[in-house]
């Protein structure tokens, strides 16, 4: 499940053209898992390309799911430069909906399939840096036989170069942005450096990589209570709603974050004889982040206050100054052959966390620990915990996964057979300790206060056959077999004066997807193609094993969830020519025991639950024309999706209703001007319509902290190549300074300036 593509019928490689939508949708796609090429493998779905003369005229691009965000339906949750938790939002899935999607970069799967949220489920996009992308190609929907249940949404591969000369570059990024709500007014920097060196040795091609970036961001979060009045004996707070709309103090901004991620790459290939290339990929990726609060309240005598209670408890503040430190490890290793009907190879890849920690100052009297003396509490008020003192640390050390993958395609007259196996494995170890000092993760830990840990693995066989009935008319069809298994479930809670532990039991289950695709090619570069697939996604260990606590008992979200069921149907009209293409795809998708967290009336608690049905249907108009006007490139994308709850017999109150982070109406377009030989001018606008945080889409506030709103964000880059091997940049994000919420504040206007240079 967790990958069955890799270096499979991963992804992509449009057309000749390299544009943002693909001209020839009859041709095969070629596989670029890993930097090398590869055969080609036909597979019947939508598909979209940034290239990286793209990213390098069109995007003011900081990191690489920045070079996404144009892309027909997709919308990438990045709440600053920086940020680690960025998945995507597609058609029909919102932004807590991160094992809906699959990412591999060089055959390395980046997808989080320890979760499905917008934490610690989103993408390692930090383990690519956009100076070294060659390409990113993008696929729509279960239609491949070689994918598993995750690309329900959609599938980005991201394959960087590898050089055939001696090569070297270097690159220089300034972003400054300008940020003021509520009592926050403040111009954040980052700086970013990043270099690679390559050269080929005959047989033997090799490049390195680094990437230092140094960040700083936007609150992220609020301290707020209930109510129209600022604790007692303090004053300055603002006036405010939730989303609920009912009043309440803001008392001040938190999450207030400093980076410093640096990544490190190296690949090789080796062609050996008789056809076969081996190759292999390391990334490395280390983070050192801070977070800090900002008060806007203050005493009598005038000095700052984060009282938030009665008893003069700082919690609300607590929870928003965190230390985290990370050391993440990425291997893939590969090996291929190709004649000239017979391609094959087999591809292992590893994901751990060396390393993995955050660490709080205990936020209040909850925070306490058992002891030979009895319940002793733990409260650390701010602002005496700024200097250390009692906290608590996470860690997640030995969290990751692991994938092998052996593919081959036979190509006999008409047909072009394709087979494949797969197997995954993911490990969640996450554990919670008090600690002596909260501002030394090594400091004396304390007594475990909760842990999660488990274990899934999924086994594939797939099979599909191209079968060309005509020379206009092409019929795939396949099937995937996967057989799932959770084990070694077990969690630990403190919910009195000791620790309750509970040991989960093992879950299997087995699941069949059939997929089918008929295309017809008419003339004139029309084209009319019919998909429909199911797929399984199963579980992921941290929906299985996240620890819950209801009152004094210890609870999980269900470790007896069941997998989803996608049913999915695309109908895609394309008409293309030498100058571009138009698209316009009608979708429809079912989803049984859809896995979503939403309220349990019956205990007052949010946690995943398996939801009945879901059901989600629009249209996606998408276009790239080069030349509307002399040296003017238009590509621009408008999706309609109604995407609702239809069978919900937990929560009835949410059939019906929009599913959460999934808009009516998204879209985007990009206009480059080719002003001169030198000089390309690129304007570039995105939007959305309104968003609902919950289920029952009660949250009818979504301009404040916690709320989802509409948002129209206008971009502007200009690139001037000073020469071969020098250009300079300029760019302005959010130009209009739109003020919008999904969930988090989002960045208001920054400016951005680049210089690159190339051997």
């Amino acid at each position: 499940m967790k990958s069955s593509l890799v270096a499979l019928g991963l992804v992509l490689g449009l057309s000749a053209t390299a544009r943002a939508e693909e001209a020839d949708a009859s041709g095969p796609i070629v596989v670029t898992g890993l930097p090398q090429p590869e055969p080609a493998l036909d597979t019947p779905m939508t598909r979209a390309a940034v290239t990286a003369d793209d990213i390098a005229l069109k995007f003011n691009a900081a990191s690489v799911e920045d070079t996404l965000k144009y892309l027909p339906s997709l919308v990438i949750r990045k709440r600053h430069i920086g940020d680690n938790f960025a998945p995507i939002a597609t058609r029909t899935s919102g932004l807590g909906a991160s094992a809906r999607s699959l990412i591999y970069a060089d055959g390395a799967l980046l997808s989080a399939l320890i979760a499905n949220n917008n934490g610690n489920g989103s993408p390692r996009w930090t383990l690519v840096a956009p100076g070294e992308v060659e390409r990113i190609d993008v696929l729509y929907g279960p239609f491949s036989a070689a994918l598993p249940g995750n690309s329900i949404g959609t599938t980005v591969n991201i394959t960087t170069r590898l050089p055939q000369q001696l090569e070297a570059r270097a690159s220089a990024l300034v972003n400054l942005q300008s940020f003021s709500l509520y009592g926050t007014r403040d111009s954040l920097p980052t700086t970013q450096f990043s270099a690679s060196v390559g050269d080929r040795f005959g047989a033997l091609a090799l490049f390195a990589a680094v990437t230092r970036t140094e960040a700083n961001s936007q609150p992220v979060s609020f301290t707020t209570i209930a109510g129209s009045a600022d604790p007692a004996g303090t004053s300055g707070g603002y006036g405010d709603v939730n989303r609920l709309g009912q009043p309440i103090r803001v008392l001040g901004a938190g999450g207030i974050e400093h980076h410093v991620q640096t990544t490190y790459k190296f690949k090789a290939a080796l062609d050996l004889p008789h056809g076969l290339r081996a190759s292999y990929v390391l990334g490395i990726w280390s983070d050192d982040s801070r977070g800090a609060v900002q008060s806007y309240l203050s005493d009598a005598g005038g000095a700052v206050s984060y009282k938030t209670a009665a008893n003069g408890a700082t919690t609300g503040f607590n929870s928003a100054v965190y230390q985290r430190g990370a050391l993440h490890f990425s291997h893939a290793l590969s090996l291929g052959g190709s004649g000239a009907d017979f391609d094959w190879q087999v591809t292992g890849t590893l994901y751990r966390y060396a390393r993995d920690w955050q660490t709080n100052p205990s936020p209040d009297a909850a925070s306490a620990v058992s002891t030979a003396t009895g319940f002793v509490a733990l409260r650390n008020d701010l602002p005496a915990a700024l200097s250390g003192g009692t906290g608590t640390v996470q860690r997640q050390d030995g969290t990751g996964w692991a994938t092998l993958d052996a593919r081959a395609v036979l190509r006999r007259g008409a047909h072009a057979i394709s087979l494949g196996g797969h197997a995954d494995r993911a490990t969640l170890n996450a554990q919670t300790l008090s600690l002596a000092n909260w501002l030394d993760e090594q400091s004396a830990p304390g007594q475990l206060r909760s842990s999660s840990r488990g274990s899934t693995r999924t086994l594939a066989l797939w099979a599909q056959d191209v079968i060309r009935l005509s020379p206009s008319l092409r019929l795939t069809l396949g099937g995937r077999q996967e057989w799932w298994r959770a084990y070694d479930g077990a969690n630990t809670a403190l919910t009195a004066t000791v620790n309750s532990s509970i040991a989960q039991g093992e879950r299997r289950f087995a699941g069949f997807s059939p997929k089918a695709s008929l295309e017809w090619q008419g003339g004139h570069g029309f084209a009319v193609r019919l998909s429909a697939g199911q797929a399984w996604r199963m579980p992921t260990v941290g929906e299985l094993y996240q620890t819950t606590v209801i009152g004094t008992l210890l609870a999980n979200p269900n470790p007896g969830l069941l997998p989803e069921r996608a049913r999915s149907l695309e109908v895609a009209l394309t008409k293309s020519d030498a100058r571009g293409s138009v698209r316009l795809s009608l979708f429809n998708e079912l989803i049984d025991n859809a896995l979503i967290s939403q309220l349990n009336p019956a205990t007052s608690t949010t946690f995943v639950q398996n939801v009945e049905r879901t059901r989600a249907r629009g249209v996606e108009l998408a276009l790239d024309r080069r030349d509307v006007l002399p040296g003017l490139d238009l590509s621009a994308s408008l999706t309609y999706a109604d995407a609702i709850t239809s069978r919900n017999a937990v929560l009835g109150a949410a059939v019906g209703k929009l599913l959460p982070s999934v808009p009516h109406w998204k879209g985007s377009a990009v206009l480059t001007w080719r002003a001169a030989p030198r000089l390309t001018l690129t304007a570039a606008a995105r939007f959305s319509s309104r968003n609902y945080a919950s289920l029952t889409n009660d949250d009818t506030v979504g301009q404040t902290y916690q709320g989802f709103y509409k948002y129209a964000v206008l971009d502007l880059r200009a690139v001037y190549r000073l020469s071969d091997k020098l250009d300079m940049a300029l760019g302005v994000d959010n130009l209009n300074k739109d003020r919008y919420f999904l969930f988090h504040p989002f960045p208001q206007r920054s400016f951005s300036a680049q210089v690159n240079w190339k051997l």
